[in-house]
């Protein structure tokens, strides 16, 4: 089936919190170049309790496959796939729709080096920045997993598995979004997050994800 656009808001499954953002978004203005890059300060979580998910946007829980035996204890259920929450917005509004899902996974208790940003046209402008500086520094940071990483959709293939994936399918052609999705998917523990224009999403992905 295809994917049905949400509302613009980040929730996870049903042991995760759920963000609603602010409606309403200004319209993009031009992103100056990036001065150099402080390192990630430590987020405090939010003060008191979370609100938990509302009961129709729960995920399923995983049951165990058998129970346990007189023999021995239940076999391990399946690791569960990744939740997809699809964002709508144009092409020029991918990127902004993305870091403002950034921001709210951020401020909802997520560590910045469990995300992963991947652009399918335009380079975010933090991974045109740190690869200024040469490759090697720059794939050292995705190594050292520290903080958010940036990457185009062109080396999405490199990248190693984080809680949740962040897509902007911000232009390019279709074939870059037809590899970019189902390999975000593959890398996203968690949540996978789609910001773009609906009806090209689920044509491009044929509903495969």
């Amino acid at each position: 089936m295809p994917l049905i656009p949400e509302e613009p808001q980040i929730h996870e499954s049903a042991q995760g919190p759920r963000v609603t953002p602010a409606t309403g978004r200004t319209a993009p203005t031009p992103r100056p170049v990036p001065g150099p890059r402080p390192a990630a300060p430590p987020r405090p979580g939010r003060p008191g309790p979370l609100r938990p998910a509302s009961p129709v946007q729960r995920a399923p829980r995983d049951v165990a496959a058998t129970k346990p035996g007189p023999s021995g204890p239940a076999a391990p259920a399946a690791s569960a796939a990744p939740q997809i929450q699809l964002i709508p917005a144009s092409a020029e509004g991918a990127l902004d729709a993305a870091e403002e899902a950034v921001d709210l996974l951020l401020e909802s208790g997520r560590a910045p080096g469990e995300v992963l940003v991947i652009t399918t046209g335009e380079s975010h402008p933090w991974a045109a920045h740190e690869l200024s500086f040469g490759e090697a520094s720059y794939w050292a940071q995705h190594d050292a997993g520290d903080d958010v990483f940036y990457m185009d959709a062109a080396v999405a293939s490199r990248a190693a598995s984080r809680p949740v994936v962040v897509v902007a399918v911000n232009g390019g052609t279709d074939v870059a979004a037809a590899t970019a999705l189902p390999l975000a998917h593959a890398r996203a523990g968690a949540l996978l997050i789609v910001c773009g224009d609906p009806q090209k999403i689920n044509s491009v992905l044929g509903a495969g994800v």
